[in-house]
């Protein structure tokens, strides 16, 4: 991939999501289907859209003619200060939205297949970017998208959440592939009800990834009676930028109740929510981020960090962050007293990795008191060497540190770590801690951390390059579709007639591949509707035409899953 001055920032565990965009792999049926869907869509959006839709498109790079190159809009982003990158299908929610904190749209490289022109049950190069970047374009909006990407990233998540990614990015790829039994789609689908059953307590990833479905994806914006739409899902799906307008689906004010409302990927949604405003994301965007434990911290944050049964990070008052997998917390008065790691673990300030102090250094855990001192009103990390001379904490001395819950620890000061003036850590020889009477942990050099209070726990390491990802590449790749014989002669008739429409002098060689369509690829339809937009208005082809309507109209009529594909096609052209 081309790095520029954007996606030069992404850190090296985002860029593992990153695959060259396979542009010369599309195949002519493939930029027949976004031709398609994009016609659509424009005449349809246009109206019914966000206003900042169709200048959007062009400020993005995106055209209805043909698939978009990442290059392409790359070049045009830059100047509202985004880029896009190619993945491959459906990544996880985090690594999603913690893309576009850092201004980055991910576009999946894959184009859905024909049939499932109205709607794909797999990201898609259509959704993410004919859907995502027109509306970047609008500055709140881009704000928002930058900052629930932030948010998302901090959220801690459940072994649960990991479970049901999974199982939906499974039934993402084998329902967009066409050679898919429907047994195998079933045993799929079952999969993921069984999850969802018992998902028990919602985390914080999962409520905010709710928060973005119902804005980021299928957002309105107006009121009630009187709304347009911006959401990607709908401005990328004829079928639900259509249906969504109807009465049958429940139009709801947006509100932080919105984060309860569950969904289904591979479904139509059966209600959507709108905003008043994109400022009014941002203000729920505020709400929900003062429930974080990314915000409050405390024994919530600890026991959060410790359900998510995955790395994550506490911040002592101090400023010191300790990164691993929290497995322990002692308790007092819904205070935190006392927390622990097991496993690699490391230490940094201000999302930088203290040197010395990797996960090397603590390949088994870390562990340390939390709370006020019984000697001094003024916390620990705050004394001058002075004070902490008073109260007896000097290097190279015997010292005994009690805390208001019952916490002791007794050992050698070997040193006292300060930054910027707070004391951060403490190093001993020969500690032993206590909780009231009970010996709770015995080192013969030990580190303990300084700080009154967590003040805030969130998901992943603080310095995610120096611990290394914790977020890995899905295994399951998105299918590649083989085509036969057959398959590549359809394609060479979808490039001539792709050929046809820019050059006039192969205008005569249509009626013949026409008649190639009718015989030799019965189930095609699209490539008709093709043909017939070109010839529509040339009156030396009007018999043709009208054999060309007719023969689709009969395949409306004896294929009720083509009906509306192909009424909205012959729609475009003035044709009922």
């Amino acid at each position: 991939m081309e790095l520029n001055e954007v996606t030069r920032k992404l850190p090296k565990h985002l860029l593992q999501f990153v695959v060259d965009q396979p542009y010369n792999e599309y195949t002519p049926v493939d930029q027949a289907v976004w031709r398609y869907v994009m016609r659509q869509n424009y005449h349809h959006l246009r109206k019914v859209a966000h206003e900042s839709y169709v200048q959007g498109l062009q400020l993005a790079g995106v055209d209805i003619e043909q698939i978009p190159t990442m290059y392409g809009m790359n070049r045009i982003l830059k100047s509202i200060g985004w880029a896009a990158v190619a993945v491959d299908g459906f990544i996880p929610p985090g690594a999603f939205m913690e893309f576009t904190k850092y201004n980055v749209l991910v576009i999946a490289a894959d184009i859905r297949t024909l049939e499932h022109i109205e709607y794909t049950p797999a990201p898609d190069i259509i959704h993410e970017s004919a859907g995502h970047a027109p509306i970047i374009a609008m500055p709140e909006f881009a704000a928002y998208l930058k900052h629930i990407g932030e948010a998302g990233s901090k959220a801690f998540s459940s072994k649960k959440d990991v479970e049901l990614y999974e199982a939906i990015r499974h039934l993402s790829i084998i329902k967009e592939d066409p050679i898919t039994k429907d047994d195998e789609i079933r045993e799929a689908e079952a999969a993921i009800e069984k999850i969802q059953s018992n998902m028990g307590e919602p985390s914080e990833l999962a409520l905010i990834r709710n928060l973005h479905w119902w804005t980021v994806e299928y957002g309105l914006i107006g009121t009630l009676d009187n709304y347009k739409l911006y959401g990607a899902g709908l401005l990328s799906s004829i079928g639900e930028g259509m249906s969504c307008l109807s009465s049958h689906v429940k139009k709801l004010p947006y509100t932080l109740a919105a984060m309860h409302y569950n969904y289904d990927i591979t479904k139509p949604q059966p209600q959507l929510f709108v905003t008043p405003d994109f400022a009014h994301l941002n203000a729920v965007l505020e709400e929900f981020k003062k429930l974080m434990a990314w915000t409050t911290g405390g024994l919530s944050g600890v026991k959060k960090a410790i359900a998510s049964e995955q790395t994550g990070t506490v911040v002592y008052s101090s400023g010191l962050q300790v990164s691993g997998t929290f497995t322990k917390v002692l308790e007092e008065d819904g205070q935190p007293i006392f927390i622990a790691t097991t496993g690699p673990t490391a230490l940094a300030l201000r999302d930088t990795q203290l040197s010395g102090y990797d996960k090397e250094r603590f390949p088994s855990g870390f562990s340390s008191p939390v709370g006020k001192l019984i000697s001094s009103d003024i916390p620990l990390e705050d004394l001058t060497d002075e004070q902490m001379k008073q109260a007896g904490i000097e290097r190279g001395k015997h010292s005994t540190i009690s805390f208001e819950h019952g916490i002791r620890v007794d050992g050698y000061i070997r040193d006292v770590i300060r930054s910027k003036g707070k004391v951060i850590l403490l190093e001993w020889h020969h500690a032993t801690v206590y909780h009231k009477d009970d010996v709770i942990l015995v080192e013969p050099s030990y580190h303990m951390a300084v700080g009154e209070k967590i003040i805030s726990a969130f998901a992943g390491p603080a310095d995610v390059e120096a611990f290394q990802p914790t977020v890995m590449v899905p295994h399951e790749k998105m299918h590649q579709i083989t085509y036969d014989d057959k398959d590549r002669e359809l394609h060479e008739l979808y490039r001539q007639v792709r050929e046809a429409r820019g050059d006039d002098r192969l205008i005569s060689k249509l009626p013949e591949i026409w008649k190639t369509v009718v015989r030799d690829f019965p189930d095609d339809w699209l490539l008709s509707l093709e043909i017939l937009e070109i010839l529509n208005d040339r009156s030396s082809y009007q018999q043709l035409c009208h054999d060309i309507r007719e023969y689709l109209q009969k395949k409306r009529s004896g294929r009720p899953e083509l009906e509306k594909v192909v009424t909205n096609g012959l729609k475009l052209l003035g044709i009922r």
